[in-house]
């Protein structure tokens, strides 16, 4: 059967199982766009205000659900847009499909308008390659077929990430008799087991430790390990830290929970896992921001601490720590494994040996409570950026989903707010961008419409997605927006006066008139653009405005007044930053921490 280019990716699209395009349309894509009002290829769009937030709205929808989206945009700087989302979902390991035009095949090299060809002819392939796991260049029709199933396999298989198709606008056009290869007859089948020798080394480790660690990343939730994860940390009596995509992989509320590790870890997470004598990582990378710089001592003692890594990319493996235990394995099986070596004989033993751990651990969850709950039960305004999370959590239900931006918001969520399901808690752990929390929360909600959806963002964050409240509306997704408003870029504020003692071009001011705070009216902006909207400045409105968002059945924004000077989580770790040989302060302190590194 006869098919153009633009009805192979939409067919397929649609054969595998994608459920949404998100995207912006212009002149070298919309041949492409088209073919998804063809029958047998409709797909619904999302059009989106900005080709950047396409790209995190379908990283949104697969964090939420586990699941691929799709994303398109023409040539030129609509594709270039893409660049930052693309990045993001990179570093974090999100699935998503984009596809983008180019100028026709023989037009490349002739400097057609948005063609970039000084270096190579149609360069912008070379462009995302570095921020996608694979990137294609369909030069006909006939080779579209077998790009799409290896873009799916290559996406879905492995690590997870972003692919990228480029079809030309004449391939785009172009019909040939050609077929739609079934994804079911491409994929391979199962997942990677690990060696039953590592395991069974693994195991004999944790046999013998007296103060295990489990540390759960992002890995731990893409392979759905939370119930086992949990299963182990039970049978073992380990304390379970989380980095920040890490989030959700053990309920909160469990009693062997000890916090987030890192720079803005918890002072329990850190103190309790740079204590340990066994770390178990699973999905964990080990960041700079999760292992506080590799500063010994602050978040982790390795080695001292014997390390078993879990992880699915052998890269990984004994990049930034060395390891006692290799295990290249999906998560999932790896913990089952392990659990399966572990007989009810073993399991007395350890609960035994951990008694003095398990006191150690009530004690600093005790300490680290003390020093929080003063700025989460704070009724003073402008508030505390911990206080609204407090009053959200009363009103969210245990599945909701919330959806967090950078800066100060990212880590007092992290520290602050409880998480109690996996896909719960969805933020940007790496490539962190401000701007993604608002269309990948309308992802999220996409992929997850029966539940509830916030969206956590400070006002600098929200301001660089404010036109997304337009697709919100024009599409009905009915998704909360709650702005912690502090009038600038505080977390950036913060680190200037620490490293500079000064701060510049950090704050929301009149800087050509008398130098007073300021601020946009983001609440009377929402309502411009139709979605319901609260300013909450007293505490007795808190709860109560975002109650009314959370049930007025539609979209809706909650602006919170925050304070500049108490905006922010606790910075329990440590950070490299160094600061400039002119401001002495700091640089005794920058020496001593940068000794302690580990890495090099």
């Amino acid at each position: 059967m006869k098919f153009t280019g633009g009805e192979v990716v939409a067919r397929s699209l649609k054969e595998y199982g994608v459920e949404y395009v998100a995207g912006v349309p212009g002149h070298g894509i919309w041949s492409l766009f088209d073919a998804f009002m063809q029958e047998g290829s409709e797909i619904p769009f999302i059009q989106v205000m900005h080709e950047q937030s396409a790209v995190h709205m379908a990283d949104g929808y697969y964090r939420a659900s586990g699941k691929p989206m799709a994303c398109s945009t023409s040539v030129g700087p609509g594709a270039a847009n893409t660049v930052i989302g693309l990045a993001t979902a990179y570093t974090d390991s999100t699935s998503l499909f984009y596809v983008s035009g180019s100028p026709q095949t023989y037009m490349h090299g002739h400097g057609t308008m948005q063609e970039l060809e000084r270096q190579q002819d149609n360069a912008f392939a070379r462009i995302t390659e570095q921020v996608t796991k694979r990137a294609w260049q369909a030069n006909s029709v006939k080779v579209l077929p077998t790009i799409m199933h290896r873009a799916f396999s290559e996406m879905l298989t492995g690590r997870p990430g972003p692919v990228h198709v480029e079809v030309p606008m004449d391939v785009q056009v172009d019909a040939e008799d050609v077929s739609i290869h079934p994804l079911d007859k491409r994929l391979p089948i199962g997942i990677a087991y690990p060696d039953p020798k590592a395991i069974e080394a693994a195991v004999k480790i944790l046999a013998t430790a007296e103060r295990p660690v489990i540390v759960a990343g992002g890995g731990a939730i893409t392979a759905n390990a939370s119930q086992e994860l949990t299963r182990l940390a039970e049978k073992l009596r380990a304390a379970v830290s989380i980095t920040w995509n890490g989030k959700g992989a053990i309920s909160e509320d469990h009693d062997l929970f000890i916090g987030a590790v890192g720079q803005t870890g918890t002072t329990c997470g850190n103190k309790i896992t740079a204590s340990a004598d066994v770390v178990i990582s699973v999905g964990c990378r080990f960041t700079d921001w999760s292992s506080s710089s590799y500063a010994k001592g602050v978040s982790f003692s390795i080695p001292g601490a014997k390390l078993i890594h879990i992880d699915l990319d052998p890269r990984e493996i004994g990049k930034n720590y060395e390891t006692e235990v290799g295990i290249i394995a999906d998560a999932k099986v790896a913990l089952q494994s392990m659990l399966d070596m572990i007989s009810d004989a073993d399991e007395q033993k350890m609960f035994a040996m951990r008694e003095t751990f398990q006191a150690d651990v009530e004690k600093a969850k005790a300490d680290w409570r003390t020093l929080v709950e003063p700025r989460e039960n704070s009724c003073e305004t402008p508030f505390t950026s911990q206080r609204p999370l407090m009053a959200l959590r009363k009103v969210l239900s245990r599945d909701g989903i919330v959806v967090v931006g950078s800066g100060n918001t990212q880590g007092s969520v992290k520290q602050s707010f409880p998480i109690y399901e996996p896909r719960t808690h969805l933020t940007s752990g790496s490539y962190s961008p401000m701007g993604w929390a608002v269309p990948a929360a309308l992802g999220a909600k996409l992929a997850c419409p029966d539940k509830q959806v916030v969206a956590i963002v400070g006002d600098g964050d929200f301001m660089m997605s404010l036109p997304e409240m337009g697709t919100a509306m024009m599409n009905g997704i009915n998704v909360v927006f709650l702005v912690l408003n502090n009038q600038g870029y505080m977390s950036i504020r913060g680190g200037q006066r620490k490293f500079m003692g000064r701060h510049i071009a950090s704050e929301f001011n009149y800087h050509s008139g008398n130098g007073e705070a300021y601020s946009a009216d983001i609440t009377a902006a929402a309502k411009s653009f139709g979605l319901q909207a609260w300013k909450v400045e007293k505490n007795d409105d808190l709860e109560s405005s975002i109650h009314a968002a959370l049930e007025c059945g539609g979209p809706a924004l909650v602006e919170v007044i925050i304070s500049r000077d108490a905006a922010g989580p606790f910075a329990t770790g440590w950070w490299d930053f160094p600061s400039p040989a002119y401001y002495e302060t700091e640089q005794a302190d920058y020496a001593a921490m940068r000794a302690k590194e580990q890495h090099l």
